[in-house]
């Protein structure tokens, strides 16, 4: 946006219909769980996470309970 890199998450279902939407200017953890925790509340549990596979992401969490609670 306007030529500064900002980090876009979206939620996404089956459809491709849109559920939320998170622009970040700088990596922010705890609004990220923020992000995951609310669409996670309105919407069934996801079958799959898709990232872009930036290299720093961490594998994920068989079970993540820490986004349910």
């Amino acid at each position: 946006m306007r030529g500064e890199p900002y980090l876009l998450w979206r939620a996404v279902d089956e459809h491709g219909a849109e559920l939320d939407i998170l622009v970040q200017k700088r990596r922010d953890k705890a609004a990220a769980k923020r992000f995951f925790k609310r669409v996670l509340r309105s919407s069934p549990v996801p079958r799959k996470i898709v990232t872009d596979q930036l290299r720093s992401y961490r594998p994920p969490e068989p079970r993540s309970r820490s986004l349910r609670a």
